[in-house]
């Protein structure tokens, strides 16, 4: 739907994507009141920028509007504990279970793992609550492991399981108030093992207020990956392997997105896991119910089909995610607004401020 993306192969190179960023201007804690939070908001037909707070998004917002939320749940997806035999220390990080009760994990440690090894699992607290058996090594460095315990993944998870920060915020150590601050309030399906951070900003509060103002809420669903972290690696763009994650939108949310574009409303994404869901979704030109799994790589000269607006926190250097994010708001535009928001100090990453994009 939109005509201000970047058009040309110009910006095929990964390099293009890369910044320099002051360390201190990385978030390491969110703000006591979300709200609060800086907001960048960028016209992009008059390539504009300016400066407002995240509780202004009810009056930027338009009576006619539809915000489409992301509602995926983080899960305690974190491990520490140590090899049973030897006491080595480990770290692992939960991806999926199967129907019988296997987990597929990230694991390291020090030395080479073997199938068959036992995993001795500590809670948030240091205790020791359980095991793991090592099972095998997948070929794409994934383990198979089987957790020696009781009950449903997510309540074995509950016991033993973190909150799995990126390392860029405080090296990946959680504190109990990351159990509340790295979840957004709407959160309802289980599945993320990385926070769809850009509604992390919105409150209860904040969004009762949007409602008021005439605007319509969408939601679907994006559980989102490890991968959304990985940079890009390869010189070249369309040699980059993009991660799998799996979503849904509902035939209610179709609706929902459709008549409001039948309307003449705007379609506003709260994050670019919900763009991934949408654009997924409406790939054939016309928004369908959709759920599976997508790798969609959104970059130039990619046309975007379904949303006028996306709401979305600054993002890595050389990250699928800006790559996204400067395909959407125009390249020139959003490197501008990047330097901008350097100069100007914003907080950036998971725990920052963010921008509003139109």
């Amino acid at each position: 739907m939109t005509k201000y993306g970047s058009n040309t192969s110009r910006y095929q190179s990964a390099d293009c994507y890369d910044y320099t960023l002051p360390k201190e201007l990385i978030a390491q804690h969110p703000l006591s009141n979300r709200e609060d939070a800086r907001l960048m908001t960028i016209d992009r037909g008059a390539a504009t920028i300016d400066h407002c707070y995240i509780r202004d998004l009810d009056q930027l917002l338009r009576d006619g509007d539809c915000l489409v939320l992301n509602n995926t749940k983080v899960i305690p997806a974190k491990l520490e504990g140590h090899r049973s035999r030897t006491r080595g220390r480990w770290q692992g990080l939960f991806l999926e279970a199967d129907q019988g009760g296997n987990w597929r994990i990230l694991c390291k440690t020090r030395g080479k793992a073997q199938p068959g090894e036992k995993i001795t699992l500590q809670d948030r607290h240091g205790t020791e609550r359980m095991s793991l058996e090592l099972i095998a090594r997948l070929e794409d460095g994934s383990w198979v492991v089987k957790p020696d315990a009781k009950g449903t993944t997510e309540e074995i998870l509950e016991i033993v399981g973190r909150v799995p920060l990126p390392n860029y915020i405080r090296g990946g150590h959680m504190v109990d108030s990351d159990l509340v601050n790295y979840q957004t309030v709407f959160a309802k399906e289980s599945g993320a093992v990385a926070a769809p951070t850009a509604g992390l900003h919105l409150t209860k509060r904040l969004l009762n207020r949007i409602i008021d103002a005439g605007v319509q809420i969408a939601q679907v669903t994006l559980h989102v990956g490890i991968g959304t972290f990985r940079p890009v690696t390869v010189d070249d763009l369309s040699a980059h392997q993009m991660h799998f994650e799996r979503g849904s939108i509902s035939e209610k949310s179709v609706n929902l997105i459709n008549q409001t574009r039948d309307r003449g409303g705007r379609i506003i994404a709260v994050g670019t896991t919900s763009v991934r869901v949408l654009e997924t979704a409406g790939a054939e030109g016309e928004l369908k119910a959709w759920s599976g799994e997508t790798d969609l790589f959104i970059r130039p000269p990619y046309q975007f089909k379904t949303i006028d607006g996306l709401l979305t926190n600054f993002h890595l250097p050389r990250s699928t995610l800006l790559v996204m994010i400067r395909t959407f708001g125009g390249d020139e535009l959003m490197k501008r607004a990047y330097d901008e928001a350097i100069q100007e100090k914003y907080r950036f990453f998971s725990y920052g401020d963010a921008m509003l994009i139109t």
